[in-house]
């Protein structure tokens, strides 16, 4: 399932992202790519410890928590630490290719946990307008799909796609990526409850609740204790 997210990051946010990624320390972007990935990636990242980094990821996260729809879509457990990405210059692209299955992720306390990439996000910093290129394109079973967002908007996709950015040929492009290790491991299964949980509330929205909505609430939690890891 490919899903856009609306309004992750608000103006407020997007000014202050702005303002921090202006004179933001951009490192090679390969830092962090598995030996696969890092013979076709070319773009800079800010050092995770960053200043403008750490600001922004927060932003990021307490965006997404916020998001009723990045809930029901992506059933979160564990969130791999944001990233800041930039393509422009001659750092441009990102070829096809394939997200690691497993991140280690560095926890609050200073240990270590893995996250397993069932779900990638970006979110994107910038409008269309700032570049030109700088298309992500995902390729899964229902084909071939290009997303350019407005700034502040989010995508959500399997973390088991073939995905890549096309070169950006003008200006800059810059987002923040993570990954979701989901309560519910199967792309398909976290569809299905997905669109029942979206139908339900239209029906509320138009009915109110019926007993009919009662009943289907109930299959959406069952289905879900089936399927959910905790």
């Amino acid at each position: 399932m490919l899903l856009t997210l609306p309004n992750i990051l608000s103006p407020d946010d997007l000014a202050r992202a702005r303002a921090l990624l202006a004179d933001a320390p951009w490192q090679d972007g390969r830092e962090s790519a598995g030996p696969q990935a890092r013979t076709v990636k070319n773009n800079q990242q800010l050092p995770h410890d960053s200043a403008a980094a750490t600001a922004i990821r927060q932003m990021v996260l307490g965006g997404l928590n916020r998001s009723a729809l990045f809930f029901s879509a992506a059933l979160p457990m564990r969130i791999f630490t944001p990233r800041i990405n930039r393509y422009g210059g001659e750092t441009n692209t990102y070829g096809n290719h394939v997200d690691n299955a497993i991140r280690l992720k560095a926890t609050d306390g200073g240990a270590t946990e893995y996250v397993r990439t069932d779900v990638s996000c970006t979110v994107f910093l910038n409008d269309p307008d700032d570049y030109e290129g700088g298309e992500l394109t995902v390729s899964d079973t229902y084909g071939t799909r290009g997303v350019k967002l407005p700034a502040g908007h989010a995508v959500l996709y399997p973390g088991t796609s073939l995905h890549q950015v096309t070169p950006v040929t003008r200006g800059h492009r810059m987002a923040c990526f993570l990954w979701v290790q989901s309560m519910v491991r199967s792309d398909e299964q976290r569809r299905l409850l997905y669109e029942l949980d979206m139908n339900l509330l239209a029906l509320r929205q138009r009915h109110g609740e019926t007993a009919e909505t009662t009943a289907l609430t109930g299959t959406y939690h069952n289905l879900l204790r089936m399927w959910a890891e905790t």
